[in-house]
């Protein structure tokens, strides 16, 4: 018993709701900084407030995976957190640019982009519950279609709304511009819109359908093996415990240094390095505590949630060093290309200027660039990895989108700004897509969302440590000039290619006729 193949427009119907995700996330991107400064944030402080959101996604989207796996309702098994991620995310993208102070605005962070994750993360899992194997790349290209559309538009809109229709970009001091709130609003409506269509254009498999394929395979001893690896039993409790001792003998010792370091004096205080520090210890006391409870014959959610972060895929572990120099790369971009390019590029950091105001609407439009090559290149680098490998076609991506971003700090114009982003929109469409095809196949069925929840945190991980060390090496050893958080940022991405190679994976990606 398989799968079936699913027409052109059946796929297109469950990866249209990405089109309305990815508007959330564009306009959280490219304007959160924007509105973060606007309400007096400090240059050194904006990636710590940044990371109100991963911290939260960091426990939300292995649950959510968890559960989703486990749900069976009348929408189905991952549509229902579709839908209430998606009333969330609208509410909050309403309220984020009429934040009165800039606590508020970190707070409404944090529930959007918790909010935005609720809907995203089952998504990954909806292509491998609905998909053959066969079709699943064709699945991930056709959501990396639609994330670059949606980012096109939801990025463009301030621009579109100041310069098309005239509304300001310019406003008093601790006020965001009218152009700015429209964006939102319009982004809360597409968002909802969107993921509605797929929800009610979609079908699952019912559980008992997908037991049945999963029958259908135990013959198959490559994939008897990856099951297995993926069950408690994976690890040995005396490692889970020597584990987390270790982890908790590490964060001890950086939560000493991070101490040392903030003894100085008010100056060269940096306490957004206690959240390193102290997730350290967070994770050590977990594995120690989950050993325990399992040496007590104790199983629950928590121990298997726990446990299985300690049993990936190889193929997963290896990738997570790829995502995670990927997405720092990433996260140092979004932080800070509006105060790199306003800064560097243009010379002013004056928020109510009208110089500042276009600068940052530019940013709007770098980012719609790299959002659109993405969506113009996602059906293409499948081609170009069938007809060499994935690893190698990931490679060049990454490569370029790291060039991309160094660049930035030897451009003077607008159109050499948007040349930059050429390179890092095939980063982008190769990030959203090849690295889920490489993984899916190593995947047990009935953990698909718990462990694509898990692949996120390679994603939500490097924003935390970008969030809190970025500002540290841009304050004490780059001048404050955030200039270089980019340059950092690509020389990160050209990393994460290089360990592209290293991935154990001969397979190449199949396109779908």
């Amino acid at each position: 018993m398989e799968k079936r193949k699913l027409g052109f427009w059946e796929i297109w119907n469950m990866s249209f709701g990405f089109l309305g995700i990815q508007f959330g996330f564009a306009l959280q991107n490219a304007n959160t900084s924007r509105i973060f400064d606007t309400l007096g944030a400090d240059v050194d402080k904006i990636g710590l407030y940044w990371l109100a959101a991963p911290l939260t996604g960091l426990i939300i989207q292995p649950i959510v995976g968890y559960f989703s796996d486990r749900t069976w309702t009348r929408l189905g098994r991952r549509r229902p957190y579709f839908l209430v991620g998606a009333i969330l995310s609208a509410v909050a993208l309403f309220i984020m640019p009429n934040s009165p102070t800039l606590w508020i605005a970190i707070g409404t962070l944090w529930i959007m982009d918790s909010s935005i994750n609720i809907s995203m993360e089952p998504f990954r899992a909806f292509v491998g519950d609905n998909l053959p194997e066969r079709q699943r790349t064709l699945g991930f290209a056709m959501q990396s279609f639609f994330i670059g559309i949606g980012a096109v538009v939801g990025s463009a809109l301030p621009y579109i709304f100041t310069n098309w229709f005239g509304i300001e970009n310019t406003a008093p001091e601790g006020i965001i511009p009218s152009s700015v709130k429209w964006s939102f609003y319009v982004g809360g409506i597409v968002f909802f819109l969107a993921v509605l269509w797929t929800v009610l254009k979609s079908k699952e498999y019912s559980p008992e359908e997908l037991e049945a394929f999963e029958d259908s395979k135990k013959e198959n001893a490559t994939k008897n093996y990856q099951e297995k690896m993926a069950t408690q039993s994976g690890v040995t409790i005396k490692r889970q415990f020597t584990i987390g001792l270790f982890l908790l003998a590490i964060g001890t010792i950086f939560s000493i240094y991070v101490h040392h370091i903030n003894s100085k004096g008010e100056g060269n205080e940096h306490k957004e390095l206690y959240i390193l520090s102290i997730g350290l210890l967070v994770v050590g006391f977990l594995f120690a505590l989950v050993s325990q409870l399992r040496k007590s014959d104790i199983r629950n959610g928590f121990t298997v949630i726990i446990t299985d972060l300690l049993n990936m895929p190889k193929t997963m572990k290896q990738l997570a060093w790829v995502q995670f120099f990927s997405w720092f790369a990433l996260f140092s971009m979004w932080i800070y290309t509006t105060k790199a390019v306003t800064g560097h590029v243009f010379g002013t950091s004056d928020s109510t200027s009208k110089i500042y105001n276009d600068a940052a609407d530019w940013v709007s439009v770098m980012f719609t660039v790299y959002n659109g090559v993405a969506a113009a290149v996602a059906f293409l680098l499948p081609v170009l990895a069938r007809r060499t490998s994935n690893k190698f076609t990931h490679m060049l991506a990454l490569i370029a989108g790291g060039i991309g971003l160094i660049s930035v700090y030897f451009l003077s114009d607008k159109v050499g700004l948007l040349l930059a982003m050429v390179g890092v929109g095939i980063a982008w469409a190769s990030i959203l897509s090849i690295p889920y095809a490489m993984l899916s196949g190593a995947l047990p069925s009935n953990k698909m969302g718990y462990y694509m929840g898990v692949f996120n945190f390679f994603i939500v991980i490097p924003q935390i440590v970008a969030g809190t060390i970025l500002g540290f090496l841009v304050k004490e050893f780059f001048n404050s000039e955030p200039i270089y958080a980019l340059i950092v940022g690509g020389c990160s991405m050209i990393l994460a290619g290089l360990l592209t190679l290293t991935v154990s994976t001969n397979k190449k990606i199949d396109i779908n006729e």
